[in-house]
């Protein structure tokens, strides 16, 4: 079966680094749905006014298929969790990790509203550019199950991080940003082998680099250096 995107998602988030690991965790991130010319048809939208939240189908593109030496793909049954820490492995089909057999994406977001033929939803975890494949309306009666075992993240939750902004950063960046950026900041954006107080990390966010460094559970965020034309 051959697939094409149907649409490509417009998110502040312009690299892997800092993305949520699941949709929903910052639900304060707005993104927008833009379809492409040949699905872009006021009629594939009708009733979606209707939904609250949608399912997309989309594809991990800044993912690297990895392959042998002849070529051919490598198919790895397993990978490490991040809620893990990074030290345990569980099959791949029983985690959600980008590294998967066909690289593609399910998460639930939000639906803000529905402008010029763009949906624009709120708690993604998708980066700029990234293709959609399908969108399905949420369905309650079907798609929830609110009693139902959900294996190693029952038992191992995120440690959130207390956010604080510097006085050069709280400067720099309104109180919206501010709001959409602690959620995704808590959840300590850092690969979990990287411990360093010292180190000064830089997440590319809305057109800005988000500079800040982690000291036991405080992050700060220490500066900003916004971009002009994709440079500094």
């Amino acid at each position: 079966m051959n697939i094409e995107p149907i649409a490509f998602f417009r998110s502040p988030f312009t690299s892997k680094f800092g993305i949520p690991r699941q949709s929903g965790l910052a639900e304060d991130i707005i993104g927008r749905i833009v379809f492409e010319p040949k699905f872009s048809d006021s009629n594939a939208l009708r009733g979606l006014e209707d939904f609250d939240y949608l399912w997309l189908i989309w594809g991990f593109s800044a993912n690297k298929p990895q392959q042998e030496a002849d070529g051919t793909q490598t198919f790895r049954p397993t990978v490490r969790p991040p809620r893990l820490g990074g030290n345990e492995r569980l099959g791949v089909f029983a985690t959600r990790s980008p590294f998967r057999p066909n690289g593609l994406g399910l998460s639930s977001v939000r639906i803000v509203h529905i402008e010029n033929g763009d949906i624009v939803v709120a708690g993604a975890d998708l980066m700029d550019g990234t293709p959609i494949y399908d969108i399905k309306p949420y369905l309650t009666n079907a798609d929830s199950h609110p009693t139902a075992r959900a294996g190693f993240t029952d038992k191992r939750q995120w440690r959130k991080l207390n956010v604080v902004f510097s006085k050069t950063a709280a400067r720099l960046l309104d109180a919206d940003t501010q709001r959409q950026l602690r959620p995704v900041l808590e959840l300590d954006p850092r690969p979990h082998y990287q411990n360093d107080p010292e180190r000064v990390y830089g997440m590319p966010f809305g057109g800005m680099d988000i500079h800040f460094s982690v000291d036991g559970d405080t992050l700060t965020v220490t500066g900003v250096t916004k971009k002009k034309d994709g440079k500094e």
